[in-house]
């Protein structure tokens, strides 16, 4: 693919515990994922990967074929050449149009259906590979954009996989892995098949020239709350998170992730009353916010209340047995000191 700044290349690497596709499931599913490549003139080319979504279209990411010369499309050795295309240049996501393809479209489900924590596992072309390669995490967040929903989850993916599909457990496609925010503990971001269900009916394009950035691609100051607020928070800039969130809240009261990281940051700054407060706003709007249970989970073993304790553990208990049970462990643990 093109070289875009806010992409950095990764290992991916499959979360251990995970429900995972077995080597039949991905060989299935990868008749489905093509390699995506574009000339990007002097010789240059770049490359990204695509999902085919019917017998006459394969969706990608449109920064990859932003201002390309021409793009192909490439299966087991053989090129396909598309005749057209359609575009939705804010969201990123774009549809090469085929006379007919001789590979089985993926289903498709919508991301208003989405839990945190369901599992998920996207498949693509890193950089440098020749077969898809899949990686494995959880849904993470959802983020309300234009009538839609862009999907975070802690599913890796590197250079090249942009364009590349986020499946759910039952291999329905539920999103285009598209972007992440950088810094150590990754964001990725994929965006909603409603936006591909909705590109079908727009005009056809011959042409790949565009003036219009991805929404993501923007400078800071125009990206939406969920993005604005990665950096300072991964910086531990708490003062500029509860700044931040502050503004988040009051635009989108009833987001779980709003609430969560004014409360991490009012945790961090030593405003337990509040933290406390803001934390458990996210878990009433979204019991299913798992950070936001540990993070309770922590404030009350310093506190040792056992009585909350309890209770967060059992909404813990179904989203991650593991940290559970480890939990349970360290309360047995404190209750002997």
């Amino acid at each position: 693919m093109k070289k875009i700044v806010i992409l950095t290349l990764m290992l991916v690497q499959p979360i251990v515990g995970l429900a995972q596709p077995t080597i039949a499931d991905l060989l299935r599913i990868n008749e489905s994922i093509v390699h995506v490549s574009v000339d990007l003139g002097n010789g240059n080319t770049g490359t990204g990967t695509g999902v085919v979504v019917s017998n006459e279209y394969v969706a990608t990411n449109c920064h990859i074929l932003a201002n390309a010369y021409g793009a192909n499309i490439a299966k087991y050795g053989d090129g396909y050449p598309p005749v057209a295309m359609k575009a939705d240049w804010k969201h990123d996501l774009c549809l090469l149009k085929f006379e007919k393809l001789p590979f089985k479209p993926v289903p498709m489900r919508d991301s208003t259906t989405l839990l945190n924590e369901e599992e998920v596992f996207t498949v693509g072309y890193p950089s440098g590979n020749n077969v898809p390669q899949p990686s494995y995490g959880t849904i993470k967040a959802t983020y309300p954009l234009d009538n839609s929903l862009i999907i975070r989850s802690n599913a890796a993916f590197a250079l090249g996989s942009s364009g590349g599909a986020m499946f759910d457990q039952h291999f329905n496609l539920i999103g285009i892995t598209s972007f992440k925010n950088p810094g150590p503990n990754s964001f990725f971001y994929s965006m909603p098949v409603e936006w591909i269900k909705q590109l079908f009916d727009s005009p056809d394009l011959i042409s790949l020239k565009t003036n219009e950035q991805p929404f993501w691609a923007l400078p800071n100051s125009q990206h939406p709350y969920f993005m604005k607020i990665v950096v300072p928070f991964q910086n531990h800039e708490w003062d500029e998170v509860i700044k931040i969130a502050g503004e988040w809240v009051k635009q989108q009261p009833n987001l779980a992730d709003a609430w969560y990281f004014l409360g991490v940051a009012e945790l961090e700054s030593k405003l337990l009353d509040d933290a406390k407060m803001h934390l458990k706003k996210t878990t009433e709007l979204n019991n299913g916010h798992l950070e936001a249970l540990l993070k309770l989970s922590e404030i009350a073993i310093k506190e040792r209340n056992y009585t909350e304790l309890d209770k967060v553990i059992k909404l813990i208990q179904p989203l991650d047995a593991v940290e559970a049970e480890q939990l349970l462990t360290q309360v047995a643990s404190v209750k002997k000191d």
